[in-house]
């Protein structure tokens, strides 16, 4: 769990700033050439490996969180490479949303990522 907490602190943090700074940025989108979305795609491509590689754990809890991460980057990185003059994020009320909802599954992991889970066999104090 350890290194689900150590991946979900780099991961979650990135996830807010993108969806945020992504949103503010929406006009880019319009402008971005082929090679651009290209080269952003290979680098989505390769975080979404890397995260595979370091973390591919499948369970009912928060972890496949940062899994799942990895394997949307990846999946969205061969599109970008694959497709790469395929029309991007439009600037719609979807497309607000999406990063909101982004935004809150970052938010998550960093909260998992920065938070202490409480030992085991260590009673809590109720008030």
């Amino acid at each position: 769990m350890a290194n689900s907490r150590n991946l979900a602190g780099l991961v979650g943090p990135t996830v807010v700033l993108l969806a945020i700074t992504e949103a503010v940025n929406l006009d880019i989108f319009r402008t971005n050439t082929p090679a651009t979305v290209y080269f952003n795609g290979t680098v989505l491509f390769v975080a979404g490996l890397a995260l595979i590689r370091a973390h591919n754990v499948w369970t009912r809890e928060w972890p496949v969180m940062v899994t799942l991460t990895g394997w949307v980057a990846l999946v969205m990185g061969l599109y970008r490479m694959f497709v790469p003059g395929a029309a991007q994020a439009p600037e719609s009320a979807a497309s607000y949303v999406g990063f909101v909802l982004l935004a809150a599954y970052g938010a998550v992991l960093t909260f998992k990522g920065y938070t202490r889970d409480e030992p085991a066999g260590k009673p809590t104090m109720v008030v």
